[in-house]
Formats: C-alpha cells, sequence, structure tokens
C-alpha cells in the first residue's frame, strides 16, 4: 500500500499512560531517533511523585512529550499535535491540553467500564460526542501486542507490557524515524533476559507494520533536519550536562572531584551519572543525610578536592549551617540546587523557582554566595563549569540553582572541544607568606581576588587554625574584636560583589523596543519563544537573561534603566522582581505562576501584548 508523504516543519508529540506503562523509556527513545535526524529536539518528562501510583488513575498517570523541527526551538511546545494515550485516565488529564483538530491515538483495550469509572466517565468518550473536535485513532495496542508476540517465549504479562513498544514502532513509522538504535538498546536493556529482547522487538516492528499496511493511518510525516552549527551532537538532559560539566572542572582543574549527596528528587540522577566518571578522578559518596553529604564534600575542599554536594530545596535548608561554615573557611564549595514545588515535600516531581531567596539570604548571619542559573538542559554543562571556576579562583561556596524542568528535559548539545574550556589550574600554598618569613597567613588575601591561600592539610610549616569562629584578619585566629568582625563580614561580602561576570546581553532587534523581558533559568526558552512570536507579528520587543544572580552583572542598572518597562515572569511569587525593584529602584511587572509546570509560551505572548499596548 502506498502512503502518502507530507512534509511538515514542526511537531510535538505527548506520550500518555499509567506510571508503569513506560511511558517515560518510549519518550526517550523517540526523543533518541530524533535526535539521530538532526532535528532540534526540546522535552518535557511530566511524571508522578510516588513509585508506582494507583494505576488508571488521574494522580497516576505520566507523560513525556517531545516537540521537534527543522528549524531552532526553544521549548518543548505549548500543546500536542498528537497524544497517545494508553487508558482512559491519560485521556481525561490531556484532552484540555490539546487544540482542535490534533490527532489521538488511543488504546482502545483500556476503555472497559472500571478504568472509565475510575477517572469519572459515564460513557464511554470513544463511542460519545466528547471527541467530536479531534482526529481519533482508536487501536487496540494491547490486544495486538499480545497477538503478535504469540510465538514468543514470554508471559502474557511480558507481553501486555510490551505495549509500549508497539505505541513507539507506530510513531516511529508515522514521523518516518529510524529505528535500529532503538533495537540495540532493547539488546542492551534485556541483555539478561533475552526472550524480553525479542519480545520487545517483535513489538515494536508489530507496531512499525501496522502503520505501514492499516488503513487507518493514510499519511506519512517527515521533518527535515535542523540548520544547526557544524559539530558533534548528542542529545542530553539537564542533569546529564551539568554532571559532565563537573567531571570537565575536574579535569581543567587537575582536582580530583568529590560528590557527597543524599538521594532526593530531582537530583539523584548527578549522582549516579558521576558515579560512572571513576577514570577521570571522581569519588562519589552516597551519604547517611543531607547535612553528612555537605560536611563529606566540604572535607575534600578542605583537603584540597573541588567538593560538590547535590540536592532539591529541602536538602539545601539542611545543608545550611555547613554553606556558612563554608563562607567563614572561605573555602571553594559547589551546591547544586535542582529546584522542585515546595514548600516542604510539596510535589517532588514538579518544576518550580522558587528557591532563589534562600540560594540568595538563606543562611544566619551575612553569608553571601556566588549564585548561578543555567538555562537550558545543555547550558547546564557551561554553568557547572562557572560555578566551579568562581568557586576555585574565589574560594567560595557557589549556589548552582538548576530546577526540574531544565533537569529531566533534553535538547541537543554541542560537544565542545576540551582545549576551548576556560583553564581552572590553581595554585596551593606551598610555603610560609608572612613578612618574616616564617609565619603561614591564611587569611592574607590576593589583592586581585580577595581569596586566602588554599593550603593542603599536611603541608610542613602551614599549620593553622580552622573552624566556626570568627578570625582574625591575616592570621585566622580566633578574634572577638567588634572592628575585625566587621572588617571580615565586609570584606566577605565583597569578595562576592566584586567577581567580574560577563555583562548582561539584551537582544532587541530593532533597537527601538521599549519593553524588556528579563528571565532567569529555565524561563528562558518560553520567554525567548513569545518574543520571538511578538515579533513575527510586527511588535518591537526586547529580551534579556540572566545566569549570575549572585553577583549581578554590572551594566544591569543601566539596561534596566533603557526601558519604560521590564516585566519579570517567574516560576515563583516574584522572588527576582523583589530583588530588582529593592536594589535598582525599577518598579518591575512580575507575572508568576507556581502550578509546577512551566510557562507555555502562548500565555507569555498574550500577557506581553497586553504590556505592548499600554505602553
Amino acid at each position: 500500500m502506498t502512503k502518502q508523504i507530507r512534509q511538515l516543519d514542526r511537531v510535538v508529540i505527548r506520550f500518555a499512560g499509567d506510571s508503569g506503562d513506560g511511558m517515560q523509556l518510549t519518550g526517550d527513545r523517540f526523543t533518541s531517533e530524533t535526535a539521530q535526524l538532526g532535528n532540534d529536539i526540546s522535552t518535557l518528562p511530566n511524571f508522578p511523585a510516588e513509585i508506582r501510583a494507583p494505576a488508571g488513575t488521574l494522580p497516576g498517570v505520566s507523560s513525556f512529550q517531545v516537540h521537534f523541527a527543522d528549524y531552532d526551538i526553544l521549548t518543548p511546545g505549548d500543546a500536542p499535535n498528537v497524544l497517545v494515550a494508553m487508558n482512559p485516565a491519560a485521556l481525561k488529564a490531556n484532552l484540555h491540553d490539546l487544540p482542535r483538530g490534533a490527532d489521538i491515538i488511543v488504546n482502545t483495550d483500556e476503555f472497559t467500564k472500571r478504568n472509565l469509572a475510575k477517572v469519572g466517565y459515564q460513557t464511554n468518550p470513544l463511542e460519545d460526542d466528547t471527541l467530536a473536535g479531534w482526529v481519533v485513532h482508536p487501536v487496540a495496542l494491547t490486544s495486538m501486542t499480545v497477538g503478535a508476540l504469540a510465538d514468543q517465549a514470554v508471559s502474557k504479562k511480558d507481553a501486555e507490557r510490551a505495549k509500549n513498544m508497539f505505541a513507539l514502532g507506530l510513531l516511529s513509522w508515522m514521523y518516518s524515524r529510524p529505528y535500529d538504535s532503538t533495537l540495540r538498546f532493547l539488546e542492551r536493556k534485556f541483555a539478561k533476559r533475552p526472550e524480553l529482547v525479542a519480545a520487545n522487538i517483535a513489538a515494536f516492528k508489530a507496531g512499525w507494520n501496522f502503520g505501514e499496511t492499516t488503513d487507518s493511518f493514510s499519511v506519512r510525516y517527515e521533518v527535515k533536519p535542523a540548520k544547526m552549527h557544524p559539530g558533534t551532537y548528542r542529545n542530553i538532559t539537564g542533569n546529564a550536562a551539568l554532571s559532565l560539566g563537573l567531571v570537565a572542572a575536574g579535569v581543567r582543574s587537575g582536582l580530583p572531584v568529590f560528590l557527597g549527596a543524599y538521594p532526593i528528587t530531582p537530583a539523584s540522577d548527578i549522582l549516579h551519572e558521576l558515579s560512572k566518571h571513576k577514570r577521570f578522578g571522581v569519588t562519589t559518596m552516597q551519604a547517611e543525610d543531607e547535612i553528612a553529604a555537605v560536611g563529606a564534600a566540604l572535607g575534600a575542599s578542605y583537603g584540597g578536592a573541588l567538593g560538590i554536594t547535590t540536592t532539591s530545596g529541602p536538602g539545601v535548608a539542611l545543608k545550611s549551617e555547613t554553606i556558612s561554615l563554608a563562607v567563614a573557611l572561605e573555602l571553594p564549595l559547589v551546591i547544586v540546587d535542582v529546584q522542585r514545588a515546595g514548600p516542604s515535600t510539596g510535589m517532588p516531581t514538579k518544576t518550580e523557582q522558587a528557591d532563589l531567596n534562600m540560594a540568595l539570604h538563606g543562611r544566619h548571619g551575612e553569608a553571601p554566595v556566588a549564585v548561578i542559573a543555567p538555562k537550558s538542559p545543555a547550558d547546564c554543562f557551561h554553568a557547572a563549569i562557572e560555578a566551579a571556576r568562581i568557586a576555585l579562583t574565589y574560594r567560595t561556596p557557589v549556589l548552582l540553582l538548576s530546577d526540574n524542568y531544565v533537569a529531566n528535559g533534553s535538547e541537543p548539545w554541542l560537544l565542545p572541544e576540551v582545549d576551548s574550556l576556560p583553564d581552572l589550574r590553581v595554585e596551593f600554598a606551598t610555603e610560609p607568606n608572612g613578612e618574616d618569613g616564617k609565619s603561614f597567613l591564611p587569611y592574607l588575601r590576593d589583592p586581585e581576588t580577595m581569596a586566602r591561600p588554599w593550603a593542603i592539610p599536611g603541608t610542613p610549616g602551614l599549620e593553622h587554625r580552622i573552624g566556626g569562629l570568627e578570625k582574625a584578619d591575616k592570621t585566622g585566629d580566633i578574634s572577638y574584636d567588634p572592628a575585625n568582625h566587621d572588617f571580615m563580614v565586609r570584606t566577605r561580602a565583597a569578595r562576592i560583589e566584586t567577581i567580574p561576570v560577563p555583562e548582561v546581553e539584551v537582544e532587541d532587534p530593532d533597537g527601538d523596543a521599549r519593553v524588556l523581558v528579563l528571565g532567569w533559568g529555565s524561563t528562558y526558552g518560553p520567554i525567548g519563544a513569545a518574543c520571538r512570536g511578538l515579533r513575527q507579528r510586527g511588535h518591537s520587543i526586547a529580551q534579556a537573561h540572566l545566569r549570575h544572580l549572585a553577583p549581578m552583572p554590572a551594566n544591569l542598572g543601566e539596561v534596566l534603566r533603557s526601558y519604560e518597562r521590564v516585566v519579570i515572569p517567574e516560576m515563583n511569587l516574584g522572588q527576582l522582581a523583589q530583588v530588582i525593584r529593592g536594589r535598582y529602584l525599577v518598579d518591575a511587572i512580575a507575572y508568576n505562576q507556581v502550578r509546577g509546570l512551566p510557562f507555555t509560551a502562548a500565555e507569555l505572548e498574550t500577557m506581553l501584548e497586553e504590556v505592548l499596548k499600554n505602553v
């Protein structure tokens, strides 16, 4: 049967089902196939916090959205063009996001009376007019998968579990994706159970062949590769990119890397990834709690390593006393906070940007630290290196604010040339630095960086006192002198404030914009997409994005005062806006949401258009 092939410039697909249906794996494999074709990609995994939420219920729905295009894209897409719904719960939980006319592929086998009742359907939406506005493709995914595996040496239960591979095969056929890498992946994943290798490959091919032969799908689609800078690319998540950035920082500094971590969603993948890289001098320790983890990391820094600890908001709260100790000791320490929705346990698998105030101020006393935030999954690599550079050069803790959206999302990453990465080598103190040539002054500062000497314990002649009690200038002796305390507090603050960071860059193509949109962290994509949409409709608007939040770029005040209106979208209740108002006396317009989901480009575009009308 000859099928029509239609060219598209972009597609958004959402796979949705129970948390046990393998939707994250299915989406990840489709993304990997798409990356091989050279499309630009952005993904949005969305899953419940429970390891196995109640089957067939709305809270148990897990989804994976992938946006791919033949041009540069910035977000995972506002609304799916295609929804693959494995059961009634997946359909009901996601239907409100689908524009009219979108395709819905439904697993009809799961639309039983019991499953319909679980989510409040009085009648079967496949049989009434509930879905009249969409293009519905009913497919008996479960029974067709079981039938295709009738000759395989697997149980009926294992055969039913392979239905996600049937769905993946069908979607791979629909969008002309290559599948050799998926077959190799299945061979590796189930290497110890050959019968499951054969079954899952058979299910995948059955889905592909179904698309090829059925009358239900008369059109096949193609999306051409995107134009990208020459080089080698790989698809990467934010957590993976951040991990590799920390490995690279260790290599470029010549220091051993030590990670002290306690497992916590959504930061645990960094611990998992770094544990694979022992050959690069990386040591990982899964501690008994958050306090032990950061204590071990600080101890590693004291011993001459690049100390790192990873966590999320609840863990940062527990680590705050030790971070304050690192401020007093003036030792390098990288604290990675992969933010999630709070407070308390909150919504562990949902995203938020609500830890900014805690990062800037969440310690007792005057305890300033440097704070930076990556803007995208690939940018996590460079943000990690920058965090290490600041920590090592200026002997300070650095808080790296990622979030769940960036950490678990993925996009193509251009592998950098190693020689292009910054040189992070440090010079340890090796001999006395006192005027008498015999004494060691642990708080005698470098006049350029204001950093104190870093002496590895056991270096002859460089014995010195450490601890949380206030130190005397230069000597490091315990001091309760009021004037000395005032001097040391101001010096520690000045060391952070005078760290040179790149100036903030403004994207203002027309040069006559009157409104500036200022963002930080993961809002970069939605803000950029919204501004792009407004410009395409003839509006002039400027965008700037902050990576460095402490210290802030030296030219930021001048930039802010250059525009009549400054709008700051954040996934919190206005934390950066509060800082901007207080520091620069700019009456910034805060636009906030805390739904556990990223902004959509459409909602920001609508909001910004209203701002433009009133300027």
